[in-house]
This record gives structure tokens, sequence and C-alpha cells, in this order.
């Protein structure tokens, strides 16, 4: 690979640091930027998202090679070490070509006085493998979450929570490893034609939303039915999550709905079609007008998009048949994609984040007409912004009751005992999204 993929990986590194950017949104301009095409992209892309999503394993491993305290290491220099461990231990880099790229990476990027440290550090790395690491560092059967937080790299308090959400506590490691294998990139056609989207893109059916179509190569943005709005990036579970709050049953005749959290609108854009497609008008809401601006840009324009809080109801006294409240949450569900998320979130967040949800969800009921249904989801498996929110809401009103969600979701799912569904990656290869369907008396 030429330098300029690693001195791109580097930037992404250095952005998310920097100015908390998020990977997915910065690194296709740091790429055009750096001139990288093909496989220079491709690899760019693996070693920057990996070393992003691994960083806690790789900080483990390089506290052993250096004789200070890794915290008193400068962030940059930190940042090259990562990039060269990551090439060492998780890719098919000769270790002498891992080594020596990254010390010209720090000659040219204003650390040459930390070249022959980088070095020394690199090469004790490069005396184990991934797996005789994982060993040195101590990780053995039975595995606590502790070890499997280091050999895994995710946060101890993510481990505990992923542990809680699960049916099955054994599923543990399972789940983390699939967090740590990139998720290929999946489309949505929003006019229903799947087969013409997967003949254009040379993509695959999706694994069970009938409008999922999973890229192989190339990039989304290139795809001319993502350019003309056609098709938009979307994960399958979020796909499933609109189509289900469409495939309940609400007495007719129906009027209007309301996306309550909108957000860029990519659940929005969905249910805009078939919602068109059955005649019946869409209202959508989004706190934020940098998001709404966003958002516009993939909506029809028979959407009314209303800027502001929903919890103050922006679109006034107007009652919804079907409501979707797709919640601000940790986005621990999304990890396969968003490889610096779980660097980002602490437990302390849990309690804000499920007051603010417990909130918005009360709120949704209250635009709800009689008899009509919300969803509510989250892209996080953890309890506490899942079930936890949606039996808070049941105690605080007698107007609303649960449903059993699993019947709105494709057959062969293994969706558990219900009443609402948990999609994990490791079982559907999805987000681990959160559905659970609501009815107002």
């Amino acid at each position: 690979m030429t330098d300029r993929a690693r001195s791109a990986a580097l930037e992404l590194l250095t952005r998310v640091r920097t100015d908390d950017a998020y990977a997915n949104v910065v690194m296709p301009s740091i790429l055009v930027a750096h001139g990288c095409e093909g496989r220079d992209a491709a690899f760019a892309v693996e070693v920057g998202y990996g070393t992003l999503r691994m960083q806690g394993f790789l900080d483990a491993v390089l506290q052993r090679c250096v004789t200070r305290e890794w915290d008193r290491v400068e962030y940059e220099v930190r940042d090259l070490l990562r990039l060269g461990a990551y090439q060492l231990l998780f890719m098919r880099v000769p270790p002498h070509a891992a080594i020596d790229t990254t010390c010209e990476l720090a000659r040219r990027h204003g650390d040459a006085g930390r070249v022959g440290f980088i070095n020394a550090v690199l090469r004790k790395v490069s005396q184990h493998d991934r797996s005789a690491w994982i060993d040195e560092l101590g990780v053995a059967d039975p595995i606590t979450d502790e070890q499997w937080s280091v050999r895994e790299s995710h946060p101890d308090w993510v481990v505990r929570e992923l542990r809680r959400a699960l049916p099955d506590p054994t599923q543990l490691g399972p789940v983390l490893e699939a967090d740590n294998i990139a998720a290929r990139p999946v489309l949505t056609a929003l006019d229903g034609d799947r087969d013409a989207l997967v003949t254009a893109t040379g993509g695959q059916p999706g694994r069970w939303s009938p409008r999922a179509v999973e890229l192989t190569g190339g990039s989304p943005g290139t795809v001319a039915a993502v350019i003309d709005g056609s098709a938009i990036v979307q994960d399958e579970g979020s796909q499933l999550v609109a189509l289900a709050l469409a495939a309940a049953t609400v007495d007719p005749p129906e009027a209007a709905w309301l996306d309550l959290c909108a957000g860029r609108g990519g659940k929005a854009a969905l249910l805009a079609r078939i919602a068109g497609e059955r005649n019946i008008g869409l209202v959508a809401v989004e706190l934020h007008e940098h998001r709404a601006s966003l958002m516009r840009r993939v909506l029809p324009d028979t959407v009314s998009v209303f800027v502001g809080d929903a919890r103050a109801r922006p679109w006034g006294n107007q009652f919804f048949d079907r409501v979707l409240l797709d919640a601000p949450c940790s986005g621990l569900g999304a990890l396969r994609r968003r490889p610096e998320a779980r660097w980002r979130r602490s437990a302390a967040d849990l309690a804000p984040l499920q007051a603010l949800q417990v909130d918005l969800l009360d709120a949704g009921v209250g635009a709800t007409r009689s008899g009509g249904v919300i969803g509510y989801a989250t892209c996080s498996p953890v309890v506490e912004e899942t079930s936890e929110v949606v039996e808070e809401v049941l105690a605080r009103r007698s107007d609303v009751v649960v449903e059993d969600a699993r019947p709105l979701f494709p057959s062969g799912m293994e969706l558990g005992k219900g009443p609402w569904v948990q999609l994990w990656p490791h079982i559907h290869g999805t987000d681990a999204m959160f559905f659970a369907l609501l009815r107002r008396r």
C-alpha cells in the first residue's frame, strides 16, 4: 500500500481524537484529500477503523512494551503506535513493513525525534502474534468480564451491560466478536424494486428485509440509485423496525403518521414511501436544524418537517395513527459500523438517556389517536434503554398496552419470548436494534 493510505488512516485517528469526529462521516473526505482510491482506500479504511475499534486491546499490548505509564505517552505518538500495532497483530502486513512505514509516517508528521522509541516499541509488539499476546495478557478460560473487555476491546461497563441484555449469557463472546467485524454497507430500495437494485449494484439480497441489498464491493456513495434518491444507506435492522410499524394492524381510516425523532431521515424516508403508497401523510420531527436539513434531502416534499423538541408537540394538536420513536440512545447496537462509539459513552450516560427516552415515549403515546400504535426503537440492546423504558411508561399510563411485536418481523428469525424484539449482530446479522409495539387504548 502507498504511504497516502497510512497518512489517511492517521488523519482519521487525529480527527476523531481532537475534533470528536465520527469516523464514518469524515473518512470519505479524508480519502479524497489524500487521493486514496481502490485498494488504497480499502487499506486506509481497514487500518483506520480497525485501530479505532481495537484500541483497548492495542493499548493493553502497548502498555507491556513501553517502560513508562501509557497515559504519559504523547497523544500523537500513541496514534502512531496503535496504527503500527494494528497492522502487526490484525493484518497480513509483514512486520518490517508495518514498523518501517510507521516510523516513516512519524518523520513526515513531525515526530522524527520519537522514531527510535516507536521503532523499539513496535519491535517488541512484533515478537508475538495476537493469540500469544492474549496469553501474555492473562486471558484464559473461564474468561471473566474484565478479560473479555481486553480481548475483544470493549469498555468494562459495555461488557457488563451486554451480559445483562443477552437472554443467554454464554452468547457474550459471540456478540463481542460480532461487534468487531466490520459490517458491509446495506441499501434500502425505497421504490420496493430490490431485484433491480441488486442487478444495478452487483450486490446481494438482504437476509430479512424485502427491500435490503447488501453491497459486496465499492462505495455506496457512487451507486446511481443512492445519488438519485431511489435508495438510501440503511442497516437491515433499521429497515425491519420501520416495516414492522407499517405492518401493525390499525383500524381505518388512516390520515397521518409521525416520526418523532427523525434524525437524518432514514426510517422516515422508508415510512414516507409506504405512507405515500397508502395515500397517508407523514410528519417528521427533528431537534436540530442541521440534521433536519440533511433529512429534507432524502424525504419527498409531501412530508411535513418540524424542527423542535418533540416533547413540546411542535406539530400542534394533531393526533396520529402510527408513531415511530427511534429514541436518542447510547448507540451500542451499531458498534460494527461506528468503530469509535464504544469509547465515547460511559455508564453515567445511561440514566439521563433513560429519562429522555421515557419522556419522549410518553409524548409519543400522547400524540397517538385511540386505537393507533407506537413503535419504540433504539439502536441499543441495553435494558435501561429498552425494556425498562417501556415498562416505566406502562406504569405511568393506563391508556396504553404493549403488544407482541414478533409477528411483525419475518418468519424464521429467532426472536425470543417477546413481547418486544431484540435483534443481535451475531444471530441476525443486523445492528442490535430493539423494537416494542404499544397501542393507545
